[in-house]
């Protein structure tokens, strides 16, 4: 992927051309086109609107397992994610937590391109994980990217998903305790997780509440999932992005176009 499809649409692509990538498949993505992107059963209460509102920002803090989760039913369902920053992610949890790795890109290590990476993918996807840590020690100049980078989202009906702090963010999940069960004495295997999950934000959102969630749910990976959703495990996309040609000049003329 030698050229963004930002940089397409600022060169004079007419309105339309660049497009979300769920809308280019067939069924069941024709479900997730709407306003809201669906999450687990188990984290619906979380949402004011009961899952993932296209155009919104979102940051989780203290857990990996939770920011997979908010991937797992969207993309099972036909939506289209993407991973920046994250060089660790374990793609064998995101399997079982019910991450259709198919239609999961990855950009692990985008260097000194994160915002132009990040810009790219929110014209394409439906959902852009990012890892904040990468704005962090930019100081007010990173303020300002992440605030068009959400407005970006905003303009395109992307969601972002920021793992870490993010200036402005809608909603904000954070999870001071997570505990894991399945382990014996010398033996066995972790069987779920259960997280303390505190979510504050704005709006509807405004008013502080805490939930425990179980994750992976004694029902499986994800049992919302159709049975026609990718199997358990299945390379995602590598995507290399670090040489697009938007940049950060382009993203700030442009700052939500």
């Amino acid at each position: 992927m030698s050229a963004s499809v930002t940089s397409l649409a600022m060169r004079g692509v007419p309105p339309g051309a660049v497009r979300v990538a769920s809308e280019l498949t067939e069924r069941p993505a024709d479900l997730v086109v709407g306003r809201v992107l669906p999450v687990r059963a188990e984290l619906v209460d979380l949402f004011p609107l009961g899952g993932l509102r296209r155009g919104s920002t979102i940051s989780v803090r203290g857990s990996n397992s939770l920011l997979l989760a908010l991937l797992a039913t969207a993309t099972a369902q036909g939506s289209w994610a993407a991973v920046v920053g994250m060089p660790n992610l374990g793609l064998l949890a995101a399997s079982e937590l019910g991450v259709a790795l198919p239609r999961l890109a990855l950009v692990p290590r985008p260097g000194t391109q994160l915002v132009s990476v990040v810009a790219a993918l929110l014209d394409g996807m439906d959902l852009v994980v990012v890892n904040a840590e990468g704005l962090a020690g930019s100081g007010r100049r990173g303020t300002e990217w992440a605030r068009r980078l959400s407005a970006r989202a905003q303009h395109r009906g992307a969601v972002l998903v920021a793992r870490g702090e993010w200036p402005g963010a809608e909603l904000e999940l954070s999870c001071p305790e997570l505990r894991w069960s399945g382990l014996g004495n010398g033996y066995g295997y972790l069987a779920k997780g259960e997280i303390l999950i505190s979510v504050r934000g704005r709006g509807a959102a405004a008013r502080p509440k805490q939930r425990v969630v179980v994750l992976p749910s004694a029902a499986g990976p994800n049992p919302a999932s159709p049975a026609s959703a990718a199997p358990i495990w299945t390379d995602p996309i590598s995507v290399d992005l670090t040489s697009a040609d938007l940049t950060v000049r382009e993203l700030s003329s442009a700052a939500v176009g």
